[in-house]
């Protein structure tokens, strides 16, 4: 895999096209799949955050948010980590609406509610297996 022009694929030779556009959706392009003990107990959670389940299959399940696709794939031996080694940023309109929710629910804060110096009014959760959930909302800009 080559680093620089973007045309390469993963085994290293061109795409024809040099770029997936039109190909798949740009909702299906880049998806998040996340390691669960427990699906019944992860469906709960993310869907009182306002995930709506779109598939069930088993020990997988994919979730929608405004048409973007997350995925959950039960693994029951897993060994959850201390802090959230990744997080998946999720955009709304009303962040501070969020952050009560999510109190509400007893969600582990890994990160509490401010305005950030990249522009963005957020806060960062931990689901039942230490994953990160990132709520934000743009800052206004300079008036």
């Amino acid at each position: 895999m080559s680093s620089g022009g973007g045309a390469d694929t993963l085994a290293g030779r061109p795409h024809p096209s040099g770029r997936l556009e039109g190909v798949v959706d740009p909702t299906e392009q880049l998806v998040v799949e996340v390691f669960v003990r427990d699906l019944e107990r992860s469906l709960h959670f993310y869907q009182r955050l306002g995930f709506e389940l779109h598939e069930r299959h088993g020990r997988f399940a994919g979730l929608r948010w405004e048409g973007h696709r997350f995925f959950l794939d039960e693994r029951p031996d897993l060994t959850s980590p201390v802090t959230p080694v990744a997080n998946v940023r999720v955009m709304v309109p009303d962040v501070d609406a969020c952050w009560r929710l999510c109190l509400g629910m007893g969600a582990p804060v890994v990160a509490a509610i401010a305005d950030r110096d990249y522009g963005l009014r957020d806060f960062t959760i931990a689901d039942p297996d230490g994953f990160g959930v990132r709520f934000a909302m743009r800052l206004p800009g300079p008036g």
